[in-house]
């Protein structure tokens, strides 16, 4: 996945149609016909299931290039004087067509470059430089989806030259733009369902590895979001040599300690792949948490973007980001479910604990 968004589900939609206060700081969700994210209590009119997306919080959906709900206001306290004042900095920037300077936006809102840049960061938890380029990239996913013509969705996305989109356009998508406008087109992937002691697990490969690890309730509902995933690519049944990639992947859920030397097909933006690189390095029976994390990329107010990476990453195990908790040691939001993610630890300390008693 490109994008730190998660599909909506029963429990997450049964809140938005309740506008229920109780889920409020859970989630957020997006709605991409218009661009807004909001608290699942926000009373604006109920949108489409299938136009939401579900993120872990605000800085998520800003990194995806939403702009937060005037109604409800998802950043922080309502009426707060600041955060109205990064909001309309928000809205400022998701109606330049260039990337608006530090200098442009403090005579915008009339403050220093220097407690502008503080400011922002404190509300969004990215600078507004990273969230001019998160809507910039908005733009060019749904300009790719919209538009034949890579140079026009490049135009309207706020882009200058060619050079740039192919500079940028890889490390926005994770993949070449003409790729992500086919939806994996031209690109063969083999794929398998099969069951394991958390459930349904889909397995899929692309000529140069693991594309996706996913795993479910349902072998359907599996089935589904990788089909539209890759709604472009030619889906090839296993053959023999796939049905022992499948084992292996199995063996590591069941045992951590067998490891992985499968090559993986990972694909994200230059910052998610430093996180998910990271993420391999922790050794089965630890955990971090996500300002640890941060901290061991030299990056100690990434934190939140470092959750966003974990949210993003569709290689359930392999790249373990179920080894990440928050700083009091519970916990947090898991993309296959916070139940899975607790009984993975639990068989990592047992199995560590076992170790060490030899």
């Amino acid at each position: 996945m490109v994008t730190a968004s998660q599909p909506v589900t029963d429990t997450q939609w049964q809140a938005i149609l309740e506008r229920d206060r109780n889920a409020d700081g859970r989630f957020v969700y997006g709605v991409i016909t218009t661009g807004i994210f909001c608290r699942p209590s926000c009373p604006a009119r109920r949108p489409n299931v299938e136009n939401v997306r579900i993120f872990p919080d605000g800085t998520a959906a800003l990194q995806a290039g939403f702009r937060p709900c005037r109604r409800c206001t998802p950043l922080s306290v309502a009426g707060s004087p600041v955060t109205a004042t990064v909001t309309a900095l928000c809205r400022h920037i998701e109606h330049s067509h260039t990337l608006p300077t530090l200098e442009e936006l403090a005579a915008q809102c009339g403050w220093s470059r220097y407690h502008l840049q503080r400011q922002f960061k404190a509300v969004t938890g990215l600078t507004p430089r990273e969230y001019a380029l998160a809507v910039r990239r908005r733009r060019l996913c749904g300009n790719l989806q919209r538009h034949t013509s890579i140079i026009r969705a490049m135009e309207d996305a706020g882009m200058e030259s060619s050079s740039q989109l192919y500079t940028q356009g890889k490390d926005m998508l994770g993949m070449r733009p003409a790729q992500y406008r086919s939806a994996g087109k031209g690109t063969a992937i083999r794929f398998a369902i099969a069951e394991c002691s958390l459930g349904s697990l889909l397995v899929a490969e692309t000529s140069q590895g693991l594309c996706a690890i996913s795993l479910g309730d349902e072998p359907e509902a599996l089935l589904e979001e990788f089909q539209q995933r890759f709604s472009g690519a030619e889906l090839l049944p296993p053959d023999g040599a796939f049905d022992d990639k499948v084992a292996q992947v199995i063996s590591l859920i069941e045992d951590p300690r067998q490891g992985l030397s499968l090559p993986l097909d990972i694909r994200g933006t230059a910052f998610q792949q430093r996180v998910w690189q990271a993420l391999r390095q922790i050794p089965p029976g630890t955990t971090l948490s996500y300002q640890e994390l941060a901290e061991s990329l030299g990056q100690p107010g990434a934190a939140r973007a470092v959750a966003s990476a974990c949210a993003a990453n569709t290689l359930a195990v392999a790249i373990p980001c179920h080894r990440i908790v928050r700083r009091d040691g519970h916990l947090s939001g898991y993309r296959w479910g916070v139940e899975r993610k607790r009984v993975l630890l639990k068989r990592e300390r047992v199995i560590k604990a076992s170790e060490c008693d030899k």
